[in-house]
């Protein structure tokens, strides 16, 4: 059997971490298998998907790596083959039009919850042995109801949840296509995840009272059963849940705030699953060491804090050629100045450190490409007659020098030797002069990128 497994979002809005996650799992298994992982956009829900939508589902996919066997499929382009069942369906008696308007549902609905009954359609329009149905009414478009079965248990033993039984009779006979012949959400899902063989549906555990009425869907076309794994919700840094009004911020946010892909990934996979006391791992061993038997059963927090370190982590071991394609964007976004890229290399070396997030990378190595004013608090602190004449007696040295850190480190030496001072009496005016600020990576360092000719340019300013 080859394992294929799928990630299904609805183009109602971005791709948010909990999606992100779901994908992820749904890919580190397949990948561990050897087999296919499946992007279906579940775009059915006309009135509220949207092409922005869908795209920052893709965008999202992209920056996060999670690339896909097959897809995007549209739900909304395979119409014919949803209609060939829904028809079938109808033809074996496992399917039925139903004519009650929707003033009648409402009705019901609100005399079922005054008698402290849970909402259920009452089977007006059911056909059953002996039962006459009501004469057809000629003003209402009928939708299609599924015949569900009106006793016995759906079980299934879920992969992340254990064993869970529901009974049927606390299920109504579903509509699988409206008044005007659309299919519905649940419906679309078995005949695709049947069509597709998908064999291992990862998704929220939102979906769990879904899944009875997916099974008895797919038992009545004779279909193959999948395996499902309901993960937990992912609640905030505050343990409340996580949804578009209470930070489930787009993924692609993370990217606007300077995350990278793979402490994003490395995070989302130890967010309800754990491989003993592994806390960074790259994507590669993720998939190896994959199972549901480790995902736990209860709530994941996110924890902002923990992410911020991972991310500083990444940023700070990754290979300089990754670092410097990562940051190019936030660079350009800052600068007019062209990027030379072993310039962008160095400067990254020396400063991140110190850096959680690249934007902040990005901001802290500006001065390197383009000169920086100094900062008015720092330049009032750092800069007067005695700081410019220590200054010009060091910009001598500059001249004669080779240019390297530890030359221009020694350099720096010579004059605070000669002076008596302390080695910030120098440094910091440095400091401020050629990078704007008061912060920095050691200034000989600094220097040592920056080039005796840019050097000695920023000095001149003030000299």
């Amino acid at each position: 059997m080859t394992v294929v497994t799928r990630f299904a979002p609805s183009p109602t809005g971005y791709l948010h971490i909990g999606g992100a996650r779901t994908a992820l799992f749904s890919w580190a298994y397949a990948k561990k298998n050897h087999g296919q992982f499946i992007l279906r956009i579940e775009d059915t829900d006309l009135e509220r998907s949207t092409p922005e939508a869908v795209q920052a589902i893709i965008d999202g996919m992209t920056w996060l790596h999670l690339d896909y066997d097959d897809g995007p499929i549209y739900q909304t382009q395979r119409t014919a083959v949803y209609k060939k069942y829904i028809d079938q369906l109808v033809k074996d008696d496992k399917a039925y039009l139903c004519y009650s308007s929707k003033e009648e549902l409402e009705i019901l609905r609100e005399t079922q919850m005054k008698a402290g009954l849970k909402p259920k359609y009452d089977g007006k329009w059911r056909p059953e042995p002996g039962k006459n149905l009501p004469t057809i009414p000629q003003d209402i478009k009928p939708v299609v109801r599924f015949k569900n079965p009106t006793s016995g248990n759906v079980s299934w033993r879920d992969l992340v949840k254990g064993d869970i039984t529901i009974a049927n009779e606390e299920l109504d006979d579903l509509i699988i296509a409206r008044s005007d012949g659309t299919p519905t959400y649940n419906f679309c899902v078995v005949i695709d995840d049947w069509e597709m063989k998908v064999t291992h549906v990862i998704r929220g555990d939102d979906h769990i009272n879904n899944t009875p009425r997916q099974i008895n869907l797919l038992k009545a076309l004779n279909a193959n059963v999948p395996a499902y794994a309901h993960l937990s919700m992912i609640l905030g840094d505050d343990g409340q849940k996580l949804s578009k009004r209470h930070g489930a911020v787009s993924v692609m946010q993370y990217f606007d705030q300077g995350y990278l892909p793979e402490a994003i990934l490395n995070y989302l996979a130890r967010l309800g699953w754990s491989h003993g006391d592994d806390e960074i791992f790259s994507m590669t061993d993720f998939c190896q060491w994959f199972d549901f038997d480790h995902i736990t059963s209860s709530s994941a927090q996110f924890n902002t804090e923990k992410l911020d370190w991972l991310n500083s982590h990444y940023i700070k071991t990754l290979p300089l050629d990754r670092i410097s394609i990562a940051i190019e964007p936030y660079l350009k976004a800052l600068i007019k100045a062209p990027i030379d890229v072993d310039l962008l290399k160095k400067s990254i070396e020396i400063h991140r450190e110190r850096a959680n997030h690249l934007t902040t990378l990005a901001k802290d190595i500006v001065y390197v490409f383009e000169y920086q004013k100094p900062n008015p608090e720092d330049f009032a602190k750092h800069i007067n007659d005695e700081a410019l004449g220590l200054i010009k007696n060091f910009q001598a040295a500059l001249i004669e020098i080779d240019w390297t850190k530890e030359a221009i480190h020694n350099a720096m030496n010579e004059v605070v030797t000669s002076h008596a001072i302390k080695f910030p009496k120098l440094a910091m005016p440095l400091r401020v002069l050629l990078t704007g600020i008061a912060q920095s990576p050691s200034i000989d360092a600094v220097m040592a990128i920056l080039g005796r000719d840019e050097t000695l340019k920023r000095l001149n300013l003030y000299l």
